[in-house]
């Protein structure tokens, strides 16, 4: 029988959820200061080896929140000396693998003892990935990749103690169910499993009695991630000043980092070229990028050296950085959900954000029925009033619904 907990208020302190002297020296050294609400309420169960259910959307915190735990549990343990891991974290995309990879070695590389873990996944030569498997303790995969290694006898996945499936409901609607099931038959029966998706449904719902026994249910407020957190505003342009429209609105700001989103793989190169020629640093991310190109882009935007990213939604999936300062929708998205989850890039984990949306005639009437689902309204802004006081100018899209 599922507990089931929803958090509201965060009063806690690391130090209060029963990590050990030498996980809390890490984490006061890996500049994490209060703990989410997620870890608040993961990391003891999980320190009590029960199964968890974790659901939140991407953003609250939860790869910390079964990271620390898990690397208290290693931490008391040898490491292994062959290619039998004993911590499998299964991710749907490259990015989030990347991304949870380096929460870990964030934390590891402060404890008493070194803990070795790696991200893999398809898109990139398989030999040095099999290569560096050796003592590995976390490991972290994309299920395609990970079937290609076992297949090789590159790694064993037999003796595990300790499953995560992270963002479990973008793993089945990629279509790994198939995979994924090949893996767990893989896995010992007797393991602790750590589940988490940001949404629940019929299919997950079979994949949660599946896998979990008595889980300890941990579900984030919804009212905590809404769009309430993140000041909304749009401009109404043409398509031909939606450009020079966009260089403007990106140079009249101070912002370190902004996030670009467009609908097509054509449009985000081509933006690039131009703001790169206006003295704006730019970098395209999309599918069509090799994985090397993808990584070497998102870490340049991370690290500041780059200060547009342009991405299309496919691509933007496992993107998470964190004080993301702003998002522009260049192009609106096909679904009102989409729209959301680009907005929902920047105000994560509680802090506020920004996303300005750019709005040609032929997209007011998608913009209606995003704002329709989304339920909140954002007033229409002519271009010509960018930068002038509001006034009476903006056409508030809510009166004319």
């Amino acid at each position: 029988m599922c507990i089931r907990t929803f958090v509201k208020i965060n009063l806690m302190h690391f130090s209060d959820l029963g990590l050990s002297p030498a996980l809390l020296t890490a984490i006061q050294r890996a500049n994490y200061d209060t703990p989410y609400p997620i870890q608040v309420e993961a990391i003891p169960a999980v320190l009590q080896r029960k199964d968890i259910l974790g659901l939140a959307p991407t953003g609250s915190g939860k790869t910390a929140a079964y990271i620390l735990p898990i690397l208290q549990h290693l931490l008391q343990q040898e490491a292994p000396r062959d290619r039998q891991v004993p911590v499998l974290v299964l991710v749907p995309t490259r990015e989030l693998a990347i991304q949870v990879a380096e929460v870990t070695e964030n934390f590891s590389r402060f404890l008493p003892r070194r803990i070795k873990s790696l991200a893999i996944f398809g898109g990139v030569s398989i030999n040095p990935q099999m290569m560096k498997l050796g003592g590995v303790e976390v490991l972290i995969a994309t299920p395609g990749r990970l079937i290609d290694l076992v297949g090789r006898n590159s790694v064993g996945i037999s003796r595990i103690h300790t499953l995560v499936i992270d963002e479990a409901d973008k793993l089945l609607q990629m279509g790994f169910r198939e995979e994924m099931d090949h893996l767990l038959e893989l896995t010992p029966k007797k393991k602790q499993t750590l589940l988490f998706s940001a949404t629940q449904d019929q299919e997950l719902a079979s994949l949660i009695q599946q896998l979990l026994k008595d889980p300890v249910e941990i579900q984030v407020a919804p009212t905590d991630f809404t769009p309430d957190a993140i000041l909304q505003e749009a401009y109404r342009v043409s398509p031909e000043t939606k450009g020079p429209f966009l260089r403007q609105l990106i140079q009249s700001g101070d912002w370190k980092q902004i996030l670009v989103f467009a609908s097509s793989i054509r449009t985000a190169d081509n933006m690039v070229v131009k703001l790169n020629k206006n003295g704006i640093q730019a970098v395209a991310f999309h599918g069509d990028k090799s994985q090397g190109a993808r990584t070497e882009a998102l870490a340049k935007f991370k690290s500041g050296k780059t200060r547009v990213l342009v991405a299309t939604d496919l691509a933007a999936r496992g993107i998470d950085i964190q004080g993301l300062p702003l998002v522009i929708n260049y192009e609106l998205p096909r679904s009102p959900k989409d729209y959301i989850h680009r907005i929902g890039r920047t105000g994560r984990a509680g802090a506020t954000g920004h996303a300005i949306s750019l709005i040609t005639p032929e997209e007011q009437h998608h913009f209606k029925v995003i704002q329709k689902k989304m339920g909140k309204w954002v007033t229409l802004v002519p271009e010509e009033a960018f930068g002038k006081p509001s006034d009476s100018t903006g056409l508030s899209e809510q009166s004319e619904a």
